[in-house]
């Protein structure tokens, strides 16, 4: 493995950000979903209770009135109880169904909706003291644990503050009517809610982006992993190099099929042969429709001989068409001189054959360039 492969410096790929979210690992901010909760059970009571308090009042004025048939008859007693048993487990669901429903929506605000089972399956390495201890001191945690102890101090700091200011006047109260002395603590206990809410909020402002933040940081990889990555994504390039070879022959094999159509065909004389094919009306420049190389090539020089095409003897115009052409693709225009000689060349030879000219001499050699010539770049090479 290379040196510093497991420096976790670069930033998680979208694959395996997804992965990551498969398993069920996003970014969650337990400080917001304490806010949720303290702020939608607190404006639930608010709401709620004096709903609540008033059919409970008219609840127990039923319950303790009595008249001569709920004595004589005793089991209306039960159904008394069940009533007054539904108006509480009515509030309790309500409440309940509140405070769920912030919970689930304040984890979908801060992570997103997460389709998976995996973190509540059963996962016995959580159990393993060695890993737990070691847990323990990661960045997370103890950011973690500095928070809490900083949100914990400003908690009690605040509550020492408004229990020292508020005492005198909440002592005061025993002397005022009751239904003055509810009314002042109601708003007494809803002010200190509301800046417990407030201190909650301000630790969810800053812990939302945070754990952002070390959750991207956990995500990163190293040098090693992207490149596994890329392999297993694209594949093994080697394996796909010898996927688009074995492309390559077939492709080289059936194009044997189209030797017949071919204007010429040149080699380089037994390692390299290229059939070309040029139809003036048709085509912009020359194309390769056929190529190959040592038994391929016998095969395309045997077919184009029974089809009574030219085969030529070409060795550098072979190489550079074989290496720098695609099938059925135009020829580099770097090429197209030396081709049209060719091509010049067999007109000749038809005509010749027709009896409607001389029989031309041999083929001079054409002009190859020679950064298109394989076996020139390779003797470069070996003198470099």
């Amino acid at each position: 493995m290379e040196p510093g492969s497991q420096d976790r410096n670069l930033p998680a790929s979208e694959r395996k950000l997804k992965k990551a979210r498969d398993d069920g690992q996003v970014s969650r901010s337990e400080d917001l979903t304490h806010l949720a909760v303290l702020g939608a059970g607190a404006t639930s009571v608010l709401v709620l209770a004096p709903i609540l308090f008033d059919r409970l009042q008219h609840s127990m004025g039923h319950q303790l009135s009595f008249d001569a048939v709920a004595v004589m008859q005793t089991s209306s007693m039960v159904q008394r109880l069940a009533d007054a048993t539904s108006i509480g487990v009515a509030g309790c669901a309500a409440f309940a169904a509140i405070i769920t429903a912030a919970t689930v929506l304040s984890a979908v605000a801060s992570g997103g909706w997460v389709n998976s089972l995996k973190p509540i399956m059963p996962d016995f390495t959580r159990v393993n003291p060695l890993s737990g201890i070691g847990n323990l001191f990661t960045k997370k945690k103890v950011l973690s644990v500095a928070k809490m102890a900083l949100v914990t101090g400003v908690l009690f700091a605040l509550a020492a503050t408004f229990l020292g200011s508020g005492m005198q006047t909440i002592s005061s109260l025993v002397l005022q009517p009751s239904s003055s002395a509810i009314r002042h603590l109601t708003e007494w206990l809803t002010s200190g809610m509301g800046l417990l809410l407030l201190v909650v909020l301000m630790a969810a402002l800053v812990d939302v982006p945070l754990q952002t933040f070390l959750h991207k940081g956990e995500m990163k990889m190293s040098h090693q992993e992207v490149k596994q990555e890329g392999k297993e994504s694209d594949g093994n390039p080697q394996i796909k190099a010898k996927i688009r070879q074995k492309q390559r022959e077939m492709a080289q094999k059936n194009s044997v099929n189209a030797v017949p159509k071919a204007d010429f065909v040149v080699m380089n004389p037994t390692h390299f042969a290229v059939a070309i094919r040029y139809d003036e009306k048709t085509m912009r420049a020359p194309q390769v429709i056929s190529k190959g190389t040592d038994l391929m090539a016998m095969k395309i020089r045997d077919v184009a001989k029974h089809h009574a095409i030219p085969v030529l003897q070409s060795p550098m115009l072979a190489r550079a068409l074989y290496a720098n052409s695609e099938l059925d693709q135009d020829i580099p225009s770097s090429l197209y001189t030396a081709v049209a000689q060719v091509l010049a060349y067999v007109y000749k030879l038809r005509a010749a054959m027709r009896g409607d000219g001389p029989m031309p001499g041999e083929l001079s050699q054409p002009f190859v360039p020679a950064e298109l010539d394989p076996l020139a770049k390779t003797v470069r090479m070996t003198h470099a």
